[in-house]
């Protein structure tokens, strides 16, 4: 058997682990981390990503915004230095709904979120503030806060691909996306040039010796490798479990199966500088008589009949010449156990596609014959509040960088730079606590995410 020795073994180079060695690496000074991975850089879950960023986490704590300001706070400083190489925009989420219980509480939820920046209404009158328009490319010099739209005519004005039955539109401005997979090689490269290992093969054991870690072993294609170390780094994705199992440790965490479509938008429909566009309301799906007829018949079908939840969205992809939308809609979460690659789901081009064209109507001119869609998606591996881990395990010299959910892009760099920070002994952030494991073991905290509304996750 080979061995090796390294300061530091991360397994898993997706988003997070790539982050956790650029982090180590180029800020924190280690000079021999080894990522370990059995597939290419990128490639589990990190690539089926919508790629979307955003600091709008209204409640129930300031947590979830602090770590994501400082994540985008990061981002904007990577691409500053590098010619913005991985396209970072700030066009923005827009939240719409045609509900007027919403619209108030979207206003409720604006101006309690004093964190984000300016809250700026727009109610109609002569003494609201101006309001922005979306600018398609970069991030600079740009508005951060929240525009809340409640004047009919200013929504028709600058969204008027939008439902006319629209009464709110909330427009959080520090938000956006950016290419996912230049992000990644960009950390990737200066993460090795100080110093960081990518190895291919796939971590076996984790070696404990006197209650701490001592080494792993790393099954390779011609052999197993054993890597001397005394600091191990669970960034194992949706087989953070699987992982974690290998130091004897059970999380509290489950993965949900969650797909996107992609398709040429032939029409023209959604405009190409959209912000990526949310609808807040639940909905049945728009079918003719006959259809509903047809679906009514068969107990397999009947479910599309059924009341589905808010949240479906979509925004523009590619530049250039690109038609591409992306759509993605959460309707049916549930736990399961992760395989890949993942099963088909036939029906959700068609089911995102009629909620869409919910909030976008002329979407509808697709009903007949939608161009042809290319599907698929990833894991949702998240908490049972949907906040992260970054934070040691119970065993000494072992941590763990995971349950990002469906903002492991957006979430890597903070997460990554406060699981650093834990490795190393530096100084941590006021929100640490907050994505800690031992953040189980206070009960006022587990009484407090029992009344929690919601995870927040589109």
């Amino acid at each position: 058997m080979t061995q090796l020795t390294a300061d530091i073994v991360i397994c898993g180079a997706g988003i997070a682990g790539i982050a956790a060695a650029y982090h180590l690496t180029v800020h924190q000074g280690v000079p021999h981390v080894l990522l370990v991975d059995e597939r290419p850089p990128l490639t589990l879950t990190s690539d089926k990503s919508t790629e979307a960023y955003r600091n709008w986490w209204p409640g129930p704590d300031a947590a979830m915004r602090q770590l994501m300001n400082r994540g985008i706070d990061l981002l904007e400083t990577l691409a500053q230095g590098s010619d913005n190489r991985f396209l970072l925009n700030r066009r923005g989420y827009v939240y719409a709904t045609a509900d007027p219980a919403r619209a108030a509480a979207m206003r409720a939820e604006a101006v309690a979120a004093t964190d984000m920046g300016e809250i700026r209404q727009h109610m109609g009158q002569p003494a609201d503030p101006p309001y922005a328009p979306v600018v398609a490319e970069g991030f600079a010099d740009q508005p951060d806060g929240v525009d809340l739209l409640l004047d009919p005519r200013l929504i028709r004005q600058h969204f008027p691909y939008l439902s006319p039955r629209t009464v709110a539109v909330l427009h959080a401005r520090r938000c956006g996306w950016f290419s996912g997979q230049q992000l990644g090689m960009l950390l990737l490269e200066q993460a090795k040039r100080h110093g960081a290992q990518l190895m291919t093969g796939r971590v076996m054991a984790v070696r404990q010796a006197g209650g701490r870690v001592a080494g792993v072993t790393v099954r390779q294609a011609d052999g197993h490798v054993d890597v001397r170390t005394d600091c191990f780094v669970n960034a194992a994705g949706p087989l953070v479990n699987e992982v974690a199992a290998l130091l004897g440790v059970d999380l509290p965490v489950f993965s949900e199966r969650h797909i996107k479509a992609s398709f040429k938008d032939i029409l023209g429909v959604i405009p190409r500088d959209a912000p990526l566009l949310i609808w807040e309301d639940a909905q049945y799906l728009p079918w003719n008589d006959a259809e509903r007829d047809w679906l009514a018949e068969a107990t397999d079908t009947r479910w599309l009949l059924e009341p589905f939840p808010g949240g479906v969205h979509t925004r523009p992809e590619g530049g250039g010449d690109s038609r591409n939308v992306l759509m993605l809609w959460a309707y049916h979460p549930q736990a399961v156990a992760p395989v890949f690659p993942l099963p088909d789901d036939p029906t959700f081009p068609e089911v995102v596609l009629r909620g869409m064209a919910t909030m976008i109507p002329g979407l509808a001119a697709y009903f007949e014959q939608m161009p042809r869609p290319y599907v698929d998606g990833g894991y949702y591996t998240k908490t049972r509040e949907n906040r992260l881990l970054s934070c040691p395990l119970p065993v000494s010299g072992a941590y763990l960088l995971g349950a990002l959910s469906g903002y492991g892009l957006m979430a890597a760099l903070a997460a990554a730079e406060l699981l650093a920070a834990h490795v190393v002994g530096g100084a941590m952030p006021a929100y640490a606590p907050a994505f800690d494991l031992r953040r189980y073991e206070d009960d006022a905290y587990l009484r407090q995410i029992e009344d929690w509304a919601g995870s927040l996750q589109l």
